[in-house]
């Protein structure tokens, strides 16, 4: 063990518990509307980071909180209400392999935006995952009639906003602690949460004495501890010391922690969809792999 890279140990911990992120946000939207989920799990979030992380922001310079705030809200703020209304068409284990196109999409904004040289293996992997995007969203539409699959733009955007703040972890913040990171993104975006939340009812007693009340709060709680604070600091810590597409990388995985949660929930899964799965990620591989220096 003491010869295996941490970089690793991150990826494979980011793998699990972001796979199991997705049946928690379909349990707990049992109970909640999706603009209470999102910034549940965001004030949630904040709190537990600003008790932790506090000491930490001293460490962040002036400078550097414009970055901060931009990170907070591509990576943590708009993703939470954007997967939340994604799962009320869409099954969680489709959200996830969709997910996937998190480091396809880092790559094409490292080329446009921060000048970043793909090689012609990187674009053909681009290409071959939108190729299988497409053939997921057309056939989760044949085999579930019943689900809209619109909603899986949703995603989509989420995963470039991903793509954004990852390439700004690595370009603006690689000197930053992960943890002073993490705390700066809550502590910009904790006030637009709670005003969300507040706007949401919430707060009502329709809400509060619902009778799934109690059960979705675990579930939201479950996931800001792990799949948002605890995953946001060795996430961070993991761009910092790999690359923007070897952090991203952690969605090779998750589909397949998420495809389990959802089989054991009784989400259907076609053939088709499994190839469809093969395809995305196969080009998240080519794009994710550098040829070996002669």
């Amino acid at each position: 063990m003491k010869n295996i890279h941490p970089k690793w140990l991150f990826l494979m911990s980011l793998s699990l518990i972001w796979g199991s992120s997705f049946i928690l946000i379909k349990k707990a939207l049992l109970g909640f509307t999706p603009f209470q989920l999102g910034a549940l799990r965001s004030v949630l979030t904040g709190l537990i980071l600003l008790v932790f992380g506090v000491k930490y922001l001293k460490y962040i310079p002036k400078e550097k909180w414009k970055w901060i705030a931009l990170s907070g809200f591509l990576g943590s703020f708009f993703p939470a209400f954007l997967f939340a209304f994604a799962q009320t068409e869409i099954d969680s284990s489709i959200a996830s392999i969709l997910n996937s196109l998190v480091p396809l999409n880092t790559t094409l904004i490292g080329l446009t935006i921060f000048k970043i040289i793909s090689t012609k293996r990187q674009i053909l992997g681009v290409m071959i995952g939108f190729v299988g995007t497409a053939i997921l969203i057309f056939e989760g539409a044949d085999v579930n009639p019943d689900q809209n699959y619109f909603y899986a733009l949703f995603v989509i955007t989420a995963t470039v906003m991903y793509a954004f703040n990852v390439n700004i972890i690595k370009r603006y913040l690689q000197d930053v602690k992960p943890l002073a990171i993490a705390t700066g993104n809550y502590l910009v975006i904790f006030l637009p949460a709670l005003l969300v939340l507040i706007f949401s009812g919430f707060f009502t007693s329709k809400t509060i004495h619902g009778v799934m009340f109690m059960e979705a709060l675990g579930f939201v709680a479950i996931l800001a501890l792990f799949g948002t604070a605890m995953a946001k600091v060795i996430f961070n810590r993991l761009v910092q010391i790999s690359t923007p597409v070897f952090a991203s990388s952690a969605t090779y995985l998750m589909p397949v922690i998420a495809l389990l949660w959802g089989v054991l929930d009784g989400e259907g899964f076609s053939v088709l969809q499994a190839l469809a799965t093969f395809i995305i990620l196969l080009g998240v591989y080519l794009s994710h792999k550098r040829k070996k220096p002669e």
